[in-house]
């Protein structure tokens, strides 16, 4: 089943209609095919053969999506490149990925592309060939990383398009999608043109996208799943996408009043923006869905806040192996299960969900948290060049062993509480940081929470990092500098109302920010540098005796 298919029906039935939205003009099925045409030529005379890796580091536009179906009907794979990527992770994205060309767009005035690539050594990357550079001008330099330079506007080539209708093996790579790494470098997760195509169809299906009058918003960056899945079902179900170049909240705000968007994925962080942006009790009276995935605590409460104010929120589950927007919350939940990630798979019942206990290995009950597990058709078909990473991260049977926390419900759902990594045994029970990071950040002094286990007189304890609200900006520095005592011990009281004993923090310490890594969607905190930051202050405290 080829990538093209989800766009073959609205072709042949509604090739005028629109497909896309960019910069206020409309883009038809018919006027993307011919881009894609133009776009497949362009990439055959350049040298692009079947079996090549492409490195695409473009911002939202309709050339990327153009890109990802030409390749599929030459046969090559897109090596999807994040645009917050810096120069030590762009180069070993286009190392690992042995990307033959790279096309970017160097004139973005919100990145600088070119000081990024300044910074790669241009010597560790025998794979590449050449550089295409999108909308290319007199400033446009011959060469980069000693490479030629070619230029390329899409919109701007002749009246000549490709006449094949080239459609390589459907289980040949399309995509690859690059995993969050923090302490090691991220691998480089496979999708197939089937499996990016069924899980297209699966979402219009499952979400009921194709209702007249549905609009996306595609607010997240396309190299990522959370982008691009979202994007490709909405074309699969014939409803037309808008594109934002790069999020802002201004701006996505105008557009969604401006064209009536109806659905929008993205972060709680979003969501935060979006409430400060704007004073009005309905927002955006057009939505019927966002589905969101919480990078920080407190989302409960914000979906509390924000579902009376017409925020259609809905926690969601995805990754780069089972492709975001898998599962979805079902709306008819009270507002607390709506909220949390995971759901329904979009498969139905193609997909099956179980959870493990990590230390037995015997299959959890309903409703009893382990690893889960997924089986569906839809699923990754490896990691590159990695054979190794591929076979440990499936079952005996079948299954992508997730590396997720989480439980199952009796109706086929599930519910996604946090990574294993992040989980501590405490007390002889399995402890879920971000419950505490929720109690933590209720607390009037508290605006976020971030909790790590570490080893304190023999025994795993919990301790948290914590950023202050405002009003409570200078007590909270004399807490960190002071060691003020009645300070903290004051809100670990209060924890200690909420929360069972093992579960109140031993230390708590004031930080400006919590150390991140910038993904596709958003930030994603980086509990190995925190468990750095607890150990240091824990040594400080062996040789500064008003430490608490």
């Amino acid at each position: 089943m080829s990538l093209y298919s989800i766009l073959q029906p609205h072709l042949e039935h509604s090739p005028h209609e629109s497909m896309l939205i960019q910069d206020g003009q409309s883009i038809s099925y018919q006027q993307f095919d011919r881009l894609v045409q133009h776009t497949e030529l362009w990439l055959i005379q350049n040298g692009v053969r079947e079996g090549d890796h492409v490195a695409v580091w473009l911002i939202n536009r309709a050339e990327w999506l153009a890109l990802l179906f030409a390749l599929t009907r030459v046969g090559a794979t897109l090596v999807a490149v994040n645009t917050k990527y810096r120069s030590h992770e762009l180069q070993y994205i286009l190392m690992h990925s042995q990307a033959k060309l790279l096309i970017l767009q160097l004139n973005f005035g919100k990145i600088d592309f070119a000081e990024v690539l300044s910074g790669v050594d241009a010597a560790s990357l025998p794979h590449l060939k050449s550089i295409a550079v999108i909308d290319a001008d007199l400033h446009t330099p011959d060469t980069l990383l000693d490479r030629p330079v070619t230029g390329w506007n899409a919109n701007t080539q002749s009246e000549q398009v490709s006449d094949s209708r080239i459609s390589a093996n459907p289980e040949a790579p399309a995509v690859f999608f690059t995993t969050s790494g923090t302490t090691k470098g991220p691998k480089l997760v496979i999708h197939s043109q089937r499996t990016l195509s069924e899980h297209s169809r699966h979402i219009a299906a499952g979400y009921q996208f194709n209702q007249p009058g549905n609009k996306l918003l595609a607010a997240l960056p396309l190299c990522g799943v959370f982008g691009l899945n979202s994007a490709l079902g909405a074309i699969a179900s014939g409803i037309p996408v808008v594109l934002m170049d790069f999020f802002d909240v201004e701006t996505a705000t105008s557009l969604i009043k401006q064209h009536t968007v109806t659905h929008i994925f993205g972060s709680d962080e979003m969501l935060r923006m979006f409430v400060a942006h704007t004073s009005d009790q309905i927002p955006f009276p057009s939505l019927k869905l966002f589905g969101f995935a919480s990078f920080s605590p407190r989302f409960i409460e914000l979906a509390e806040t924000l579902i009376p104010r017409g925020f259609p929120m809905r926690g969601l589950y995805g990754s780069s192996e089972v492709q975001a927007l898998f599962a979805l919350q079902q709306a008819n939940l009270p507002i607390e299960e709506r909220a949390l990630g995971g759901g329904m798979p979009a498969s139905g019942p193609l997909a099956h969900i179980r959870a493990r206990n990590p230390e037995t290995g015997v299959l959890s009950a309903h409703g009893v948290a382990g690893e889960l597990e997924i089986k569906s058709p839809t699923l990754f078909c490896g990691y590159f060049n990695n054979p190794d990473a591929t076979a440990d991260a499936f079952t005996i049977d079948g299954y992508f062993k997730t590396g997720d926390l989480g439980y199952t419900r009796p109706d086929g759902s599930f519910v996604y509480l946090a990574r294993m990594g992040d989980t501590m045994r405490i007390g002889g029970f399995l402890v879920d940081p971000s419950e505490i990071e929720h109690v933590l950040a209720q607390q009037p002094e508290i605006q976020s929470a971030q909790v790590v286990g570490m080893e304190i007189d023999g025994k795993l304890r919990p301790v948290a990092f914590v950023i202050a609200r405002d009003h409570a900006l200078r007590n909270a520095s004399e807490a960190d500098e002071l060691h003020n005592r009645p300070f903290i011990a004051g809100i670990l009281t209060r924890v200690g109302t909420q929360l069972a004993k093992f579960k109140i923090p031993a230390r708590l310490w004031f930080v400006d920010a919590f150390p991140a890594t910038a993904s596709a969607n958003g930030l994603k905190f980086q509990r190995v540098k925190l468990r750095e930051m607890a150990q240091l202050k824990l040594s400080q405290e062996q040789t500064s005796p008003t430490n608490i």
